[in-house]
């Protein structure tokens, strides 16, 4: 009888070679794209559930959101309050149309925000999450994004941030550190009590928004104080990196992270699978094909996947449906399902 779905998975996971790779989709996508997903599960693609590990206290702000429909668009507006200001963001729809921060004593009001912060374990939501996918996958740990990710991408914006950090904005340097000391109180809540092995840092990142220097500068050392945090547990931290990479693969290479998700070759990423596979050898290569493969003809598709499994090499792999389904699922899906069954 053929192993399951999450026993291949894991074999994989474990660095053992297994019957044939897993294609698996994130469920948020389950949960927010309305197609037939059981179809696709009945002709073998898996799950990759993601559940917090922690429950936040805030008692030094209060957040109020507000949504209403103008022209059949979604406009949700949130506002944190607290005793020495207010800060407020804009989403239309799912984009974000303003930030919260804004200017530096932007920072100071976050920073208040974040004071008094508490965390307490919830492992209640793996043991759920676990128990309820069974066989159909995994269930991977989140916790969020890393601080300078976090203010980059959330609560700042690209363009705001990067001219704060170019000038190191005192401001933004008080905020980054606080985050940095609740991150890793929150790594160390997660890891005490959870029976989660892998764990997930929602990064996003493409080097182009930072560059090496400032990777190498804020991002590395605080990289390394999560590996001090969980070095004597069974616990492996996964990076969820989408972009463009080459210019920090050595340094991705020095650090360990049992694995990068959500990796993605050219022309949406930098680097060739093989690429990735011949400077990441024992990483674990969660591996998006690029959508633009799925609007090309169907041999032109299986030749890409067959490529992509064939650089990947016999182990620590799988495929995901990570950033978007593609339009064309009902055929595109079950002929790459096809293509590893019959590797």
């Amino acid at each position: 009888m053929s192993s399951s779905i999450r026993q291949r998975l894991i074999q994989s996971l474990k660095g053992n070679v297994v019957e044939w790779p897993v294609y698996a989709v994130y469920d948020w996508f389950v949960k927010n794209r309305n197609i037939n997903w059981q179809s696709l599960f009945d002709k073998g693609l898996g799950q990759i559930n993601h559940v917090k590990l922690v429950k936040v206290s805030q008692p030094s702000v209060e957040i109020i959101e507000t949504t209403e429909c103008v022209n059949g668009r979604i406009i949700r507006n949130i506002k944190w309050i607290t005793d020495i200001g207010e800060l407020q963001e804009q989403y239309i729809d799912k984009w974000h149309k303003e930030y919260l921060i804004k200017k530096p004593e932007d920072f100071r009001i976050m920073c208040r925000a974040l004071t008094n912060v508490t965390f307490q374990a919830a492992p209640e939501y793996f043991e759920k999450s676990d128990k309820d996918l069974g066989e159909k996958g995994i269930t991977l740990g989140q916790l969020g994004r890393t601080p300078l990710q976090k203010i980059q991408i959330d609560y700042t914006g690209l363009e705001t941030f990067s001219i704060h950090l170019a000038e190191e904005c005192p401001e933004l340097m008080e905020l980054l550190e606080l985050m940095n000391e609740l991150k890793l109180k929150e790594l160390k809540t997660a890891i005490a009590t959870s029976n989660v092995r892998y764990i997930k840092l929602w990064e996003n990142l493409t080097i182009e928004t930072m560059g090496p220097i400032r990777y190498r500068n804020y991002l590395i050392p605080f990289y390394q104080r999560m590996f001090e945090c969980i070095k004597r547990t069974d616990k492996k931290l996964i990076v969820h990196y989408d972009g463009k990479l080459k210019a920090i693969a050595h340094d991705i290479r020095q650090l360990s992270f049992d694995g990068i998700d959500s990796l993605t070759p050219p022309p949406e990423g930098d680097m060739t699978i093989a690429e990735s596979r011949a400077i990441w050898p024992h990483k674990f290569l969660w591996l998006h094909p690029c959508l633009g493969w799925f609007t090309g003809s169907k041999n032109e598709l299986i030749t890409n996947i067959k490529q992509m499994i064939n650089d990947a090499g016999t182990k620590r792999f799988c495929l995901l449906i990570s950033e978007e389904v593609p339009h064309n699922w009902e055929h595109t899906i079950p002929t790459v399902l096809k293509v590893l069954e019959n590797i």
